[in-house]
């Protein structure tokens, strides 16, 4: 029979609870792709009402010219949402507890290094199995103030539609009150 040695101390890697943590970066851990999920009924509400207008601009076009619009993408392309890069940040708290938080986004490849002395503003995330996320990096060891920023719903949809989608919404809320006038 094999004898445990019972003074072998292995770290656990905690997630901490509080909002703000303080400590020193140990490590960037190997980034991989999470998708945005992106709600049915407001893809469904977007694209009805910017269907609306591209159908009177289609319209317009036809009457006045013969060029053809710019290459749609497809629903499904739209309901599969963006990705945005997840980095596992791992972290030796003021406590010497070893946390680990994720880091969504983007960031300068110089603003973040190991041993850098950072202050982190954390939001729980909706899995209580995932670490916090990040929200804001205050790098005391270089001074920078640092905010990831992820792809959105709407930097996914794209301004042109939804432009279109406003400008859909608009025409129906003006044929609905000027059919209430009469």
């Amino acid at each position: 029979m094999v004898e445990m040695d019972s003074d072998l101390h292995i770290r656990r890697i905690v997630h901490p609870t509080g909002r703000i943590v303080t400590g020193r970066i140990v490590r960037l851990m190997d980034g991989y792709p999470r998708e945005v999920r992106i709600g049915q009924p407001v893809l469904v509400a977007v694209l009805v009402a910017a269907g609306i207008a591209g159908l009177l601009m289609a319209l317009a076009r036809s009457l006045f010219s013969a060029s053809s619009g710019a290459a749609r993408r497809s629903f499904k392309d739209l309901k599969k949402g963006p990705e945005y890069l997840v980095t596992p940040v791992r972290l030796r708290d003021a406590a010497g507890r070893l946390c680990e938080v994720e880091l969504h986004g983007h960031l300068p490849q110089s603003a973040l290094h190991p041993a850098d002395h950072v202050q982190l503003t954390l939001r729980p995330q909706g899995d209580p199995d995932l670490p916090p996320k990040i929200e804001r990096i205050v790098n005391l060891t270089t001074g920078q103030l640092l905010t990831p920023r992820t792809a959105t719903l709407w930097s996914h949809l794209g301004p042109p539609l939804l432009l279109q989608a406003v400008l859909g919404t608009v025409l129906v809320a003006a044929v609905l009150a000027w059919s209430t006038l009469t």
